[in-house]
């Protein structure tokens, strides 16, 4: 009977202490789990965090405003460069046209030399009639035209370093052509390759008639 008594009373203090304790199960005494997310849907401390859960749009705006759009190059820029490239390309085509036409300065750099040797050989420091007074202007003239063309060569060049549209690339490759034929005329020119100076005769002692 004792021993009865004994063991009602150890399931009912067992019982109570079950009942006082928070957050346990009175069949198993474990305690409860907690709860995995707050009333305001915000995790819990203890729970773990899904990195590949989508995120809402303030997270998305945020990472649009990190990103900047740094990867596209802004439309204004994008402008800019096709001017610039359109306009060099342009450039270079009239500098590689003028190599081969002549130039407003090559012409009045030529008459400056024609002018300077005629006072050369007024005063007698020069002897050379022909090379004094043609030559001089016609090779300050190739150098000139030579100057322009490899300018066009320069500015043709930089223009087509780069990706650049389809009619800026034609009008540079034009520009280069041109330039290179100038500086093909021009060493010509320079070095008599195409029409050699004329030269005096020499004179010859003649008899006197009736002698």
């Amino acid at each position: 009977m004792d021993t009865t008594k004994t063991e009602a009373r150890t399931d009912d203090t067992k019982a109570a202490e079950a009942a006082e304790t928070p957050g346990t199960t009175e069949a198993t005494g474990t305690s409860e789990a907690p709860e995995a997310k707050k009333a305001d849907g915000e995790p819990a401390a203890g729970a773990a965090v899904d990195e590949d859960a989508p995120r809402g749009a303030d997270a998305a705006d945020e990472d649009l405003e990190e990103t900047g759009g740094e990867d596209v190059p802004p439309a204004a820029a994008t402008a800019t460069g096709s001017v610039a490239s359109g306009a060099g390309a342009v450039v270079a085509a009239g500098l590689g046209l003028a190599s081969l036409t002549g130039t407003w300065m090559g012409t009045v750099l030529a008459e400056r030399q024609t002018l300077l040797g005629q006072i050369k050989l007024q005063t007698g420091k020069a002897t050379d009639q022909i090379g004094t007074v043609y030559g001089a202007p016609w090779h300050t003239h190739a150098l000139v035209n030579g100057l322009f063309a490899l300018l066009a060569v320069v500015v043709a060049g930089l223009v087509l370093t780069r990706t650049r549209p389809a009619w800026v690339r034609a009008v540079a490759w034009g520009g280069l052509a041109l330039g290179v034929l100038g500086i093909i005329v021009s060493a010509g020119m320079y070095f008599d390759l195409f029409a050699s100076l004329p030269t005096l005769p020499k004179s010859g002692g003649a008899g006197t008639p009736g002698s």
